[in-house]
């Protein structure tokens, strides 16, 4: 895992480097911003929506996961790890076309745990669902 860096400015690389996983990377997860204040993405509605055309809301929450599962490993530094412990979402509006983004915003940064708030819009800014992730920090084992 690549070290977290001081410069805001080299924390979007230290995102693209460490990486998104294979499911983020499957539903076109692209990172637009990743600073210590925030971080963005987004994903196209179009190959990740369900049978009647809508944006598939466990969409909704594999983009908000991956923004506040990222932006906590970053809070917990190195050689500590993030895992989430609890996630729920709200979706206040359906996506059809084009992309949804969001933004992961810190509501608490402690020591053992990290809650992000994502609020995830449509191409137009409509707000479509809102996502909460409490992640644990914690470190990690020794070799």
């Amino acid at each position: 895992m690549p070290e977290r860096p001081v410069a805001t400015e080299d924390a979007l690389e230290w995102a693209r480097a460490r990486g998104i996983g294979a499911l983020a990377q499957k539903m076109g997860f692209e990172w637009l911003e990743f600073t210590p204040d925030r971080a963005v993405a987004r994903m196209p509605v179009e190959g990740n929506t369900q049978p009647v055309g809508l944006f598939h809301g466990g969409a909704y929450v594999v983009l908000g996961e991956s923004l506040g599962s990222m932006h906590a490993n970053y809070h917990a530094g190195p050689g500590r790890l993030a895992v989430g412990v609890d996630i729920n979402a709200t979706h206040t509006r359906s996506a059809t076309s084009g992309y949804v983004t969001g933004v992961c915003t810190p509501l608490h940064l402690g020591r053992t745990l990290a809650v992000h708030e994502i609020v995830v819009s449509d191409d137009e800014g409509r707000r479509c669902s809102t996502v909460r992730i409490t992640n644990h920090l914690k470190d990690l084992p020794v070799a």
